[in-house]
């Protein structure tokens, strides 16, 4: 233990232990900007300076490790001087037109400058202009960005794409895409973990609300809107409501007022897509000698676009099955429709996802087999957030709604989606019955759970022993694809998704600066499989229904022609 004084405060912390964390000990939050846990610990926006008794020079608190007998001052004059001069530099870098950014009341510098009493700069406006594809899914605005490197850190060191880098030199030092290219030519997964992990408004999505208040605004279209697993856990983060509040009742409460004509939920084509990626899968282990090994899940299209990108040798290696988001996106232009008694022609199809890579998703188009454009228009879940406040929903105030009939059905096992782990769960779930026509005992596969980054675990049903890994994060998806080229591991089925922790963590949720939450959130959503009368997605009656009445059976000639992809023929 070293012993150190913190404004007058006498505390012992660990060896190594640096001022910033030390001085959480005793109550004091030194304010920082680029700091993050792990991801970036640089000291570059000198925010977090503080002064050591003795000492000329102020030190970042937060890579500055603690010493025997150290006295430290947070709030000495020099160091209230020194962070006051350090945040009107940021400032006079920065686009401060705080009304129209997406993070007002969400931004790191706007509240330390407000914290700080900073209400006046005497620095020299020396922002970068707005230079960028904006119908890319991905907009970065120069005029924003603070240099912290956070970014970088977590696209470097975390998913390893090396999308962004440091540019041009003194007071005109940057952030951009890697080797001066267009964004659309660099190898970005749209995984959007650059964005939850931005400080300030320098990253963002493409902000489509406009084009879906426009259709809920036009008498002449049916707007249809399904919401993802994991959205369910988080969209009332940034609402006013508590974990317990924010209930899939009051979401749909919330998308009636909103306008949406139909509210679904996409754990229905969750469901959908085990029935179709779990008979694929008991289809190829019947022809082992006619696939490539192992079999990828499909579902998540950074995961998606890494391997086009990365490595395209292992697209066959991908099921073909097409996504929850745009299974449902199909059905509603064809069965459903049909089902409702709805012109396809006037359905404009909305999903709300956890995620941006999904935006890039649905205007791939070979995905729009149904005749129409089967997802019109894809919506985060920060972006529904800012739904429900452009109509000035209270959402605590909200009632209990139902699902519209027929499409709100899900299981235990389409809920688990949203969590790492939870595809390869529900996969296995119904594969056992597949193969044996019984039930598994429901949590037989729960060894595949928890936030480890790269899992593995080998079953046995009736005799054939399944090898399966679980990845996520592209950096842990290198790492384990790398180990498998090698020769030095081997499985049958894999489930990649590309944030950490699964859809729970993905790059559209919600943004909490400092914290991560996918955990927390994906234990939720296990909460709720236990809840659930139905767990497997092999009895889901609507998805039984779907196979009745339109589709025959799993991986029949138009459950293929509708439900499944060929990854070859995406467009980057």
């Amino acid at each position: 233990m070293v012993n150190i004084t913190i404004n007058g405060l006498k505390t012992s912390v660990q060896e190594g232990t640096t001022i910033m964390a030390a001085a959480k000990t005793v109550g004091i939050e030194i304010p920082h900007i680029c700091f993050w846990e792990g991801i970036n610990e640089i000291g570059a926006c000198r925010i977090c300076v503080v002064e050591l008794e003795g000492k000329d020079k102020l030190v970042s608190s937060c890579n500055t490790v603690v010493e025997e007998g150290m006295v430290v001052y947070t709030n000495s004059p020099r160091v209230r001087r020194a962070r006051h001069i350090n945040t009107q530099l940021l400032l006079a870098e920065h686009d401060c037109k705080c009304a129209t950014c997406y993070r007002s009341g969400n931004c790191v510098l706007q509240n330390i400058a407000r914290d700080l009493g900073v209400i006046t700069n005497k620095y020299e406006d020396a922002t970068d202009e707005f230079r960028w594809d904006k119908s890319f899914p991905l907009i970065r605005n120069a005029g924003k960005c603070l240099t912290c490197m956070r970014c970088a850190q977590v696209c470097d060191h975390i998913q390893t794409m090396n999308v962004w880098e440091k540019l041009g030199t003194s007071y005109r030092t940057t952030v951009g895409v890697k080797n001066g290219l267009e964004i659309k030519e660099a190898n970005c997964s749209l995984c959007g973990q650059c964005i939850t992990h931005c400080p300030v408004g320098a990253l963002t999505e493409r902000n489509d609300t406009l084009k879906v208040l426009n259709k809920l605004g036009d008498p002449d279209t049916i707007t249809m809107v399904q919401f993802a697993p994991a959205v369910r856990v988080a969209w009332g983060e940034m609402v006013g409501l508590n974990r317990v509040e924010q209930t899939t009742g009051k979401l749909v409460a919330a998308l009636k007022q909103v306008g949406f004509d139909y509210v679904f939920d996409t754990v229905y084509s969750a469901d959908m897509t085990i029935m179709e990626e779990g008979s694929e899968l008991i289809q190829r282990l019947g022809n082992k000698d006619g696939h490539k090994w192992p079999m990828f899940t499909s579902c998540c299209p950074g995961w998606l676009r890494f391997v086009q990108l990365e490595y395209p040798e292992l697209i066959p290696n991908l099921s073909t099955a097409k996504s929850p988001q745009q299974m449902f996106g199909a059905l509603s232009k064809t069965y459903m429709a049909e089902k409702l008694g709805i012109d396809p022609a006037k359905i404009f199809s909305v999903s709300i996802m956890p995620c941006t890579a999904k935006k890039y998703e649905c205007d791939v188009d070979v995905l729009n087999d149904s005749g129409y454009r089967d997802v019109d228009c894809v919506l985060t879940t920060r972006e529904l957030d800012k739904l429900i406040s452009i109509d000035g929903i209270k959402a605590a105030a909200l009632p209990e709604v139902p699902y519209d009939s027929f499409f709100g059905e899900g299981t235990g096992a389409g809920v688990i989606f949203g969590a790492t782990g939870g595809v390869m769960e529900a996969a296995l779930r119904s594969a056992y019955f597949l193969i044996t026509g019984e039930n598994p005992p429901v949590n037989a596969f729960q060894n595949v759970r928890g936030m480890d980054g790269w899992k593995e675990s080998t079953f046995t049903v009736a005799g054939i022993k399944l090898r399966v890994a679980i990845a996520s994060g592209l950096g842990n998806a290198r790492k384990l694809i790398e180990a498998i080229k090698a020769g030095e591991v081997a499985y049958d089925f894999v489930e990649i998704m590309a944030c950490p922790g699964g859809c729970s963590g993905g790059g559209g949720q919600p943004i909490h600066d400092g914290e991560e939450l996918a955990q927390l959130r994906g234990s939720e959503l296990y909460n709720i499989d236990n809840t659930l009368d139905i767990r497997f997605s092999h009895e889901n009656p609507t998805v039984l229904m779907t196979y009745e009445e339109f589709l025959e059976k799993p991986n029949s000639e138009r459950a293929h022609h509708l439900l499944h992809t060929d990854v070859h023929q995406w467009t980057l």
